[in-house]
């Protein structure tokens, strides 16, 4: 699948080595040098965005938080040559799905996408839909219905990649390190108790689904 990548760097130069880079593997791809120029283009909804920091004019924090507001969905990458750690938790904190400190490689920007967009879209086609516990879940649209009530079940996208992963591994114990790892990815710093929060609020929104807590472990999601 073609994707739409929108690359966001300040630096000409390396705008457009990354562009080069992403666009052989044929992602189609629309850079922007300035924060006010991409600002412009939230509304276009591309499939991802890729974000520096430091900008000449709005930072890279403010985009994001005008990209979520847009879709909450739509997944991020930060990058950014200043204090990594601090840069990386405030990101985290305002929802990005991944971080890259400069000076990087441009094909590990590559590799990270790639996963990124296999863990965001890469459902089976046969895969994109299915039936549980009494909800229409769609993978590809991102959504769940309470088939019943023919009512949307509005998800952030933390709580959809938990659903989703849950789902994936039906029957298995997963630990809060492996939810950690496929929900927020190998760069969240911070305590595991944010995987309980995430259950919480998902059990809430999802009543009928049946996510048993594993003491001492994690959870896992149970068949109807």
């Amino acid at each position: 699948m073609s994707y739409k990548i929108y690359l966001v760097e300040d630096d000409q130069n390396l705008n457009d080595i990354l562009s080069s880079y992403l666009k052989k593997e044929g992602w189609e791809v629309k850079t922007f040098l300035k924060g006010e120029m991409a600002r412009e283009k939230i509304t276009a909804e591309p499939d991802l965005w890729i974000l520096d920091i430091m900008l000449p004019d709005i930072d890279g924090f403010q985009l994001i938080s005008e990209i979520k507001k847009q879709n909450d969905n739509t997944p991020v990458i930060f990058i950014s040559a200043r204090d990594a750690d601090l840069d990386r938790i405030i990101g985290l904190e305002k929802g990005s799905d991944d971080y890259l400190a400069k000076p990087f490689s441009p094909r590990e920007l590559v590799i990270r996408v790639k996963n990124l967009l296999k863990r965001v879209y890469g459902k089976k086609d046969e895969e994109q839909s299915c039936s549980y516990a009494g909800y229409l879940i769609d993978f590809k649209g991102r959504r769940v219905v309470k088939k019943e009530e023919n009512r949307d079940i509005e998800l952030t996208a933390k709580e959809f990649d938990l659903l989703g992963f849950l789902f994936d591994n039906l029957q298995n114990a997963l630990s809060r390190e492996q939810i950690i790892k496929n929900v927020w990815g190998d760069n969240y710093y911070g305590s595991d108790r944010v995987v309980d929060d995430l259950v919480r609020r998902l059990r809430k929104k999802l009543p009928e689904a049946k996510i048993e807590t594993v003491y001492g472990h994690g959870y896992r999601m149970v068949k109807q």
